[in-house]
């Protein structure tokens, strides 16, 4: 698969029950709303019963969602049970903070923690490339330690041979394409290469350090004469650090006007966290990588 639209095709042969803790965000509702007449969602909405109620009849949508009326610091709380007790399938975040999401999230007697580190993955819609291009992790782990990354890309390997990538290219992205030992993450790219190569990371192939450009950018490569099977067509960056994740996700969506969808690999469901300013298309992406999840 190579576009959302692909994904909107395939999930509506499963279709999956979203809770919307903090549901009244319009283009949430907007990007649910769509998703509902596509026909791969239901939802359940959390969030102030009036606000929510006047917010759908504001947008002209029809209200037939379920709706469970919740203050703010308890409405992650009650989203998280809802898909813990099995209600629903595919945690959203809306109107609230990140932190409140994920505390609940990580709560040891009824949150959706398996064992696995959660980690976020972007996935871009790389229409001048035709392909995918995931982006992992610029939305949760800060500063990953080499154990870290090996998880983080265990996660997003995983998630694209639901996208029907075979063996993912994995490219460990730097500001250079050589060992330094004054940059710890080329460090690290050496030695997740390694690895890759004697199968400690199984299911992809792994190259690194390579810049972001000779990374997805055939000509790029050529140019600096890097010549390996994941140059110049990787499906999957792994990132150094969340700021640099989030910048390549932001720029690629502000700049670049690709459509991007993000989403938390590693919990018992999907969880969709998103920025407040996404707009609803992003939040409809989102939505469908977590139906395919």
């Amino acid at each position: 698969m190579k576009r959302f639209d692909e994904i909107f095709e395939k999930v509506k042969k499963r279709k999956k029950t979203v809770v919307l803790v903090g549901a009244e965000d319009r283009e949430s509702l907007i990007a649910l709303d769509e998703a509902v007449k596509l026909g791969f969602v239901d939802a359940i909405l959390v969030g102030n019963g009036k606000i929510v109620k006047d917010t759908l009849k504001d947008l002209k949508i029809k209200d037939d969602f379920e709706i469970i009326d919740s203050d703010p610091l308890s409405s992650s709380e009650v989203g998280v049970k809802i898909v813990s007790s099995g209600k629903a399938d595919i945690l959203m975040k809306g109107l609230v903070k990140t932190s409140a999401l994920l505390k609940a999230v990580l709560n040891p007697e009824w949150g959706l923690r398996t064992g696995s580190l959660l980690s976020h993955l972007t996935v871009v819609e790389a229409k001048d490339y035709d392909r995918f291009i995931g982006i992992t992790d610029g939305g949760m782990i800060i500063r990953p330690t080499l154990d870290q990354k090996v998880q983080i890309v265990k996660n997003a390997v995983a998630f694209f041979k639901k996208l029907e990538i075979d063996t993912p290219k994995v490219a460990c992205i730097a500001a250079i394409e050589v060992v330094n030992t004054d940059m710890p993450e080329t460090l690290d790219a050496a030695e997740l290469s390694v690895m890759g190569k004697r199968k400690q990371i199984d299911e992809c192939i792994i190259e690194g350090p390579l810049g972001f450009d000779n990374a997805i950018d055939e000509r790029a490569a050529r140019v600096k004469g890097i010549t390996n099977d994941v140059a110049g067509h990787a499906d999957i960056l792994l990132v150094p650090d969340i700021h640099s994740g989030n910048f390549i996700g932001k720029t690629m969506d502000y700049c670049a006007h690709y459509t991007i969808g993000g989403i938390v690999l590693g919990a018992k469901a999907p969880i969709v966290v998103v920025s407040r300013a996404d707009e609803a298309r992003s939040k409809l992406a989102s939505i469908s990588l977590s139906a395919l999840a």
